[in-house]
């Protein structure tokens, strides 16, 4: 846990208030601001943490707050291990970053934040369904949606390869500056170029593992063929035609990727791309990267962009981070002012760029920053991967699930079980019944 401390300015001029709802600042008195303490993910691209340092001083510099940043890294999972501690405790940051599930684990502990939400939407644009899903509960917010750590899964490919083998130009589909031309990829084109390109010795590097890698890409392939285990309503939907035809697909195509695709992690499809060996993996920026640093052959073939079509829409990962205020903040109008200020164009603008594309703001109107288009080699390669034509539904594995539930099933890693199961030779129904019985106990609690 790395930590920054910025005491407390006495000695500034007294500032002017800003009279937009949105930069009504906190205000404790001239030279007793109090105190407020962060703890933010620790970002692996080195620098991102810099920016977020500085737009927070930049905010208790203004408004005399003396602040105390904690950057808590996500290896080891110590970040969740800090939410469980202080859930427990009762005692420790004022705001914490927390991921994708996790507001709604402790959403009895966390202060709404309805009240800085509605203004930021209204003057950033609308958030996508998967950030209403995870960081709402009811009618109460839980969270401002981070653009720190943010990101979305989709395919990353080699140009020349997917060229070569499986006859597929992802440049012209995807063009840089343009919305995408991608009606022909579906799941009828990834099924083939999946195939071709296993034949050719550079397989899809896609994992069929436990870890949210494997996770998130199987989630987004059986809600591209309209299927889930448990629907919006908490009731079991296991035994329905939509997932026999998502999972007798999937256990098809999964015989193309590596043949230890079971067994991978989230490193595994990193290594796979930059290594050379494959055409295509599911992932962030960050494998691109690697790639630029350590293989800056492949880096310049890389090519980011949406997934293919399925029977029920187009649908790509989305994880994001919330910053999130406990109940038991001792400085929560500081909390909410300091997260107003992390929300606005400029700090998003700052991460993104700090973050070298990697961040993706959840605001609509955040999605076109030049980080993303002026990104290379190649040039534009980064230009879809924030979603900027909306092109594709952003999802997160098992929803729509109630979230408490859709954690289990993802945390278990239910969908590439089955997949596997199936895969290796079990019968289709006996898959489902064996998922109907894991589900019927997440389903108790």
């Amino acid at each position: 846990m790395r930590r920054q401390t910025l005491d407390r300015r006495r000695f500034l001029a007294a500032t002017a208030i800003t009279t937009t709802a949105l930069a009504a600042p906190f205000v404790r008195g001239a030279h007793a601001a109090g105190k407020l303490s962060l703890g933010l993910w620790d970002h692996w691209v080195p620098g991102a943490n810099d920016a977020a340092t500085a737009v927070i001083n930049e905010w208790a510099a203004k408004e005399r707050v003396e602040v105390t940043i904690d950057y808590i890294p996500s290896q080891g999972n110590k970040n969740l291990l800090t939410i469980a501690a202080e859930a427990q405790a009762r005692s420790g940051h004022d705001i914490l970053a927390m991921p994708t599930w996790w507001p709604h684990a402790h959403a009895n502990q966390l202060e709404p934040v309805n009240d800085i939400m509605g203004p930021l939407m209204q003057q950033n644009g609308k958030v996508n369904g998967t950030v209403e899903y995870l960081g709402k509960l009811g009618d109460k917010w839980l969270g401002v949606p981070a653009t720190i750590g943010s990101q979305i899964k989709g395919p990353v490919s080699r140009l020349d390869l997917m060229k070569q083998h499986a006859g597929l130009d992802m440049q012209a589909m995807y063009p840089a500056g343009a919305a995408p031309k991608a009606d022909a990829w579906n799941m009828d084109a990834y099924a083939k170029a999946a195939e071709a390109c296993h034949k050719a010795g550079v397989p899809f590097g896609v994992g069929l593992g436990e870890t949210t890698d494997s996770v998130d890409t199987a989630g987004a392939f059986f809600l591209a063929f309209g299927a889930s285990l448990v629907d919006a309503k908490g009731e079991m939907t296991v035994k329905s035609d939509a997932v026999r035809e998502a999972l007798t697909y999937l256990a098809r195509v999964g015989k193309f990727y590596p043949a230890d695709a079971p067994a991978w992690d989230d490193a595994s499809n990193n290594r796979w791309i930059v290594s050379g060996r494959g055409a295509m993996i599911m992932n962030p920026p960050s494998s691109w990267a690697v790639a630029k640093r350590d293989a800056p052959q492949v880096a310049q073939q890389l090519w980011h962009h949406g997934f293919p079509q399925g029977p029920k829409g187009r649908f790509s990962p989305f994880l994001p981070y919330f910053w999130t205020i406990w109940d038991f903040s001792r400085n929560k109008s500081a909390a909410k002012s300091v997260l107003v200020h992390m929300s606005s164009r400029a700090a998003a603008e700052k991460f993104v760029e700090a973050s070298a594309g990697y961040d993706i703001p959840s605001f609509d109107n955040f999605l076109t920053f030049k980080t993303w288009q002026e990104a290379d080699p190649p040039r534009g390669t980064l230009y879809h991967y924030p979603n900027p034509h909306n092109h594709q539904t952003l999802s997160i594995a098992a929803s729509p699930a109630p979230p408490k539930i859709a954690q289990q099933i993802y945390a278990q890693g239910t969908l590439t079980k089955m997949i596997v199961r199936h895969m290796q030779g079990e019968a289709l129904e006996r898959t489902l019944s064996w998922a109907e019985s894991e589900v019927e106990g997440f389903l108790r609690g």
